[in-house]
């Protein structure tokens, strides 16, 4: 089994592995594919332990791992290039066809948790899930990210954290995305600031919650549950339960990108205001709301997020309309067509996507694939409603 040594802790890729007598689920828990992240790694390790020790009856399988071994190693989020980044279809394809012999540290990282997935999928005795841990720079309260179909949100509203829709839209071939294709759930849960005691705390409770919530484990079964569930919710009092993405600002490496100092997640920020500076100069707000993971780090491709909240109204009505079938319905929007090759796409005039795009196409299921000629094209997510 492969190991590595940070300063203060050896990580194997392989954290723990528990398969029940009986059918369920199989949850996968990574931490660290960022290796400046260790609490996710650290806190599926403690929970394993727990599981391990207590001969916990369990449906289905855990597997608990690490992420990017060699990042962890030298504390740093990559080595050549970000492990979250490269989970897309043509990537993955180029690496598989490719001498395992000329992989870099990233692609010999990839490909291992790659065969693992895999492997999971083909014997998984029940729906497979997949839960990302993460942390960041600025720290703030924890939240959870997942493409938004209804089991998604059915699990990710049991955590008791913010919940922020639309992120897929901005990043590219993340972990969570690529599993949300391949028709697994998946939900990334940032925890806090990166060496942060209580970062692991959020990890681990979000760990146990999702183990309940996917019928993983019994309630009963779980030492202190409603401890956890109070843990993660009193964390976050006061703020909205949903949120979306309005704007995400991109860095590249020679941007000169510095964060103004003292924004932490979930701060309001108002349109206008200066929130970082490059060689280009002044870095303002597009919009009021707030501002989510500020970059205070020196590697990283993300300044910051634009956020807003949305309103729970809005949500329970997608959630009955997609329970209805409605999304398969916005062809008959004015200025909506369908795709002439795609089933699942559309096709919208730009003038009326601004008005439609939060209300009705996101909260439907939609995410948007590409804009020109004054047309939007969206798709429609796998696996709805």
């Amino acid at each position: 089994m492969t190991a590595v040594s940070a300063p203060e802790r050896t990580y194997t890729r392989f954290l723990g592995r528990l398969r029940g007598s009986a059918a369920g689920p199989t949850v996968i828990v990574s931490g660290g594919i960022h290796g400046n992240e260790p609490a996710g790694a650290i806190a599926a390790q403690r929970v394993v332990a727990q599981l391990e020790a207590a001969r916990t009856p369990l449906h289905g399988e855990v597997i608990a791992l690490s992420g990017n071994l060699e990042a962890l190693a030298a504390g740093r989020r990559f080595v050549h290039h970000d492990l979250n980044r490269v989970w897309t279809t043509q990537q993955i394809a180029a690496l598989l066809a490719r001498d395992p012999a000329l992989d870099a540290a990233e692609e010999r990282e990839q490909r291992a948790l790659h065969a693992i997935f895999e492997e999971a999928r083909r014997t998984a005795r029940g729906a497979v899930v997949i839960l990302d841990l993460h942390t960041t720079s600025a720290g703030g309260p924890p939240f959870c990210l997942f493409s938004d179909t209804l089991e998604n949100r059915r699990i990710a509203t049991q955590l008791g954290v913010p919940i922020i829709l639309g992120l897929e839209e901005c990043i590219d071939g993340t972990l969570l995305d690529y599993a949300t294709k391949g028709g697994v759930n998946a939900f990334v849960v940032e925890g806090g600031q990166h060496r942060d005691e209580q970062a692991l705390c959020y990890h681990e409770a979000a760990i146990w919650l999702t183990l309940a919530a996917t019928g993983s484990i019994a309630r009963e079964h779980i030492p202190q549950l409603e401890r956890h569930r109070r843990v993660l919710r009193e964390s976050t009092v006061g703020l909205p339960r949903a949120l979306e993405v309005l704007h995400r600002h991109p860095v590249a490496v020679d941007d000169g990108f510095v964060m103004r100092p003292g924004y932490t997640g979930f701060q309001r920020i108002e349109q206008g205001e200066v929130l970082a500076d490059d060689r280009h100069g002044e870095i303002r707000a597009h919009e009021t709301g707030r501002i989510l993971m500020p970059l205070y780090q020196d590697q990283g491709e993300d300044g910051f997020f634009e956020i807003r909240e949305i309103l729970p109204f809005w949500l329970a009505v997608s959630t009955l309309a997609r329970q209805l079938g409605l999304p398969s319905l916005i062809p008959l929007l004015p200025g909506v067509r369908r795709h002439p090759e795609r089933r699942d796409w559309v096709i919208v005039r730009s003038s009326v996507a601004r008005f439609y795009r939060s209300q009705v196409f996101h909260l439907l299921g939609f995410r948007t694939r590409e804009e020109h000629e004054g047309e939007v094209v969206y798709a429609r997510r796998r696996r709805l409603p």
